[in-house]
C-alpha cells in the first residue's frame, strides 16, 4: 500500500511519521515524493515506518512488488478464482478485501471495473443486492471499448468488425456498462 495513502488514514504527518520511527526526515519525505523508492531503502528502515504505520513490512512495500500484468491475464485469474471459489465466496472475499477500489485508487481503471462488473454480474445471478459502496465507480465507463483478444485476432483475421459487433450482442451488460466487452466467465479452463 502506498506510505502517501496510509498517512492519511493514519492522519500521520510526514514529520511525525519521521520521529516517531527514528527514520530520518530527508528519507520519508523522498519516499511520499516519490524521489526514493521503498523497495530500495534497507530492510530496517522499512521494518521503523511499518511498525510506526502498524503494517507488516510486505504490506508496506506491496505497491513495490505488485506487478501489472496484462488485462487478458487480469481476466483469466479472475474467472479462474471465480471457478476455484465459487460465486459466494468470490463475492465475499472481494467485498471484504477492497480490492476493487484499491484498484481503482491507483489507476488501474480497466482492472477496477472489471472487478465490479463480476461482483455485479455474480450478485445478479445469485439473486443478491448491489454492494452500494461501489455506486460512485459504477456509472464510471473506460473511455475505449476494450474486446476479448480472442475477438480482436478473428477480426484481424477475417478482415472484418463483424466479430466484433457479434461479441457486442452478446456482452454480459454489467461488464458493457463499463465499456468492457465479455461475454463467458465461467468457461475456463
Amino acid at each position: 500500500m502506498e506510505i502517501n495513502t496510509l498517512l492519511a488514514q493514519k492522519g500521520i504527518t510526514k514529520y511525525k511519521l519521521a520521529k516517531l520511527s527514528g527514520v530520518p526526515q530527508t528519507t520519508v519525505t523522498d519516499i511520499c515524493s516519490g524521489k526514493a523508492r521503498i523497495g530500495n531503502c534497507s530492510s530496517a528502515t522499512v521494518y521503523k515506518l511499518a511498525q510506526t504505520l502498524g503494517v507488516s513490512m510486505e504490506r508496506l512495500i506491496a505497491g513495490e512488488l505488485e506487478h501489472r500484468s496484462s488485462f487478458e491475464t487480469f481476466k483469466s485469474n479472475i474467472c479462474h478464482l471465480v471457478k476455484d471459489k465459487g460465486d459466494l465466496d468470490f463475492l465475499i472475499d472481494t467485498l471484504e478485501s477492497g480490492r476493487i477500489r484499491e484498484l481503482y485508487e491507483k489507476q488501474w481503471y480497466a482492472e477496477s471495473l472489471y472487478l465490479l462488473a463480476m461482483v455485479d454480474y455474480l450478485s445478479r445471478e445469485n439473486g443478491l443486492p448491489l454492494c452500494a459502496e461501489y455506486n460512485d465507480i459504477r456509472g464510471m465507463k473506460l473511455s475505449r471499448t476494450i474486446y476479448p483478444a480472442g475477438i480482436l485476432a478473428l477480426c484481424a483475421a477475417f478482415k472484418s468488425d463483424d466479430p466484433k459487433s457479434e461479441s457486442l450482442r452478446e456482452a454480459i451488460p454489467e461488464f458493457l456498462r463499463h465499456n468492457i466487452v465479455e461475454a463467458e466467465v465461467r468457461n475456463v479452463c
